[in-house]
């Protein structure tokens, strides 16, 4: 067996990305299934210029939200409700079943609540008072 060490790295470089495939091919391997889609729905003012949006993925019948961003100036007028829609429609296109999000109590867990996921898990942070959120909802 060859030589091996741990390196502690930081960001997201190329080492991440080739562990990320070699994952999803052990994965694939595994389940016999290989559909992860990226998936995700922006916001645009009249000029084409991006305000936020939406993105995840689909894969085995799930649909992961990883980044949701509306901003402040526009919240409150349903913009990330179209946003969460359109990403949850296209997902049961998919075959997809069930949606899976984690958020910060400072962020958006009253919004996802408010449509249809609910809290399966939470983990304190080391700030007071606030955690990770784990929600879910059948699709």
């Amino acid at each position: 067996m060859p030589d091996v060490h741990v390196h502690l790295v930081r960001g997201n470089g190329r080492a991440k990305a080739e562990a990320g495939a070699a994952l999803y091919r052990y994965n694939v391997a595994k389940t016999g299934v290989d559909d992860r889609v990226p998936i995700g729905a922006v916001l645009r003012d009249s000029s084409g210029n991006i305000l936020g949006g939406l993105w995840g993925r689909t894969e085995l019948g799930l649909l992961f939200l990883d980044m949701f961003f509306v901003p402040e100036s526009i919240r409150g007028r349903s913009h990330g409700s179209r946003l969460l829609a359109a990403v949850e429609a296209e997902a049961r296109k998919r075959g997809c079943q069930r949606a899976v999000v984690e958020t910060s109590s400072f962020q958006a867990p009253g919004f996802y609540v408010r449509h249809g996921y609910e809290e399966f898990g939470r983990v304190e942070f080391g700030l007071q008072g606030t955690a990770r959120i784990f929600l879910r909802k059948t699709l």
